[in-house]
């Protein structure tokens, strides 16, 4: 059995049956089987399903939202008003895409182009945003006519077993639909292995994504990543520098700073580093460490002892490199739970490693640049491409420099996040985008008749 803890009290609060190899065959078996089936279901058929799953997930909005915060951590008010949303927007996105004929063949000459269902897909996903990821892959993994094999994080189980609970009640029919859970190294290697799962979609670390790519090119899988950030917040000299600053922590820190789009980095001009610095930590202050099921708390704990362990870890490397400790440290803001002190460095250099790799933890790094080339040559110096952020006073301006950034997605100003908009990265980021119309096209073969 697998034991859930729930990281602000350190208690169990559930078990789950550990999957083996052997459960991932019988689930791909049954898959398999229930293809045929499936895959002939109309595109209007699959479109009420797919707002049917919307539909319940939202009507059992609190229960998720609860699950999440007990499991991993995330502040309710943040689960209630992002974690849960979110999904329910990706599904209904999925559902207009289907509505204005997503479907429909296409004519290139003689040639009649469609769309196809890969087969059975393998979906690995992580539990930092569990719904969502699980929605952004089981869904468009169905309207496309798929079947799935879901195997979600060990940390955040419990949440894709109320999931799954919604995809029985709507008539998702066995076989069509399987959730084995499990660690990555036996259930994830096994799923990306076998020799009958077509596709596998996967959100995690990196480092996890080269392992899921190595062992899905023996077989030749199609294979869609989302993987790790370090996305650079880019603040013009002519921004509004307080509210570019607050924008820029809020986004830092959300989900107790275990995002992977989240702005790490936040780049100013080297005249207003030292005023940006203390903006940072005056916002950054507001962030006090605290139980994440009241209504007020805004930073909950890091997931587990060894994730909150990690994070520490970087904190420590940052002040042994130089980098300035402006708020917080490497000590435990509480005695119980895996909480991190929200921190933020200065006069961080770009070779640093708080400036190069993921921390997943709620650590901002203040950098100055000497102008706006520098700027961006410093926001595409990482391995990373994931997210992004323009400030400018001139939306010309910041689009320009949008558009130079090495990234799957820029926020102007502070744009609104749009789950119809295709989510994704550039280099070690990952492949292949979720969300929408983009998102269906991950799960679907080209098929083209000539006539």
């Amino acid at each position: 059995m697998i034991e859930v803890v729930n990281p602000t009290t350190e208690e169990v609060v559930g078990t789950v049956r550990a999957g083996t190899p052997g459960d991932v065959d019988a689930a791909v078996t049954r898959a398999v089987a229930a293809f045929p089936a499936w895959s002939a279901m109309s595109p209007d058929s699959r479109l009420a399903l797919v707002r049917a799953i919307a539909d319940a997930v939202e009507a059992r909005a609190e229960e998720f939202a609860a699950t999440m915060t007990a499991e991993m951590g995330t502040p309710i008010t943040f689960a209630s008003r992002v974690q849960v949303p979110n999904p329910v927007g990706i599904a209904r996105g999925v559902a207009d895409a289907l509505a204005a004929g997503y479907f429909d063949g296409a004519e290139i000459g003689n040639s009649l182009v469609l769309r196809e269902p890969v087969g059975v897909v393998a979906a690995i996903t992580p539990w930092n945003f569990p719904l969502q990821q699980m929605v952004a892959k089981v869904v468009p993994a169905f309207a496309a006519g798929n079947v799935v094999v879901l195997k979600p994080s060990e940390l955040a189980p419990l949440t894709a077993d109320l999931l799954a609970s919604v995809l029985y009640d709507v008539g998702v029919p066995e076989g069509v639909f399987s959730l084995v859970h499990g660690t990555g190294p036996v259930v994830g290697e096994a799923l990306v292995s076998h020799p009958m799962v077509d596709m596998v979609s996967f959100t995690g670390s990196t480092r996890a994504g080269r392992r899921v790519s190595a062992l899905a090119a023996e077989t030749v899988k199609r294979v869609a990543l989302e993987l790790g950030g370090k996305s650079a917040n880019l603040v013009l000299d002519d921004a509004d520098l307080t509210r570019a600053v607050k924008i820029g922590v809020g986004n830092a820190y959300m989900n107790n700073g275990q995002a992977c789009s989240a702005w790490t980095r936040l780049l100013v001009p080297a005249s207003r580093h030292d005023e940006a610095l203390e903006i940072a930590v005056a916002a950054a202050s507001k962030y006090e460490p605290a139980d994440p099921a009241l209504p007020s708390t805004r930073m909950g704990p890091a997931v587990s002892a060894a994730q909150r362990d990690r994070v520490v870890g970087y904190v420590e490397r940052g002040i042994s490199e130089g980098a300035k400790l402006a708020l917080g440290g490497p000590s435990r803001p509480l005695d119980r739970g895996f909480f991190v002190a929200p921190t933020v460095f200065g006069d961080v250099r770009p070779d640093m490693a708080i400036a190069q790799e993921e921390i997943f933890g709620p650590v901002l790094s203040v950098m100055p640049y000497a102008d706006e080339d520098d700027a961006v040559r410093i926001a595409n110096s990482t391995i990373y491409g994931l997210g992004g952020a323009v400030f400018s006073a001139d939306p010309s301006r910041a689009l320009a420099v949008a558009k130079r950034l090495r990234t799957g997605q820029v926020d102007i100003n502070g744009a609104a996040f749009n789950t119809s908009a295709p989510f994704g990265g550039y280099r070690q980021s990952g492949n292949g985008r979720e969300f929408g119309p983009h998102g269906l096209s991950e799960f679907t073969e080209l098929k083209s008749i000539q006539l």
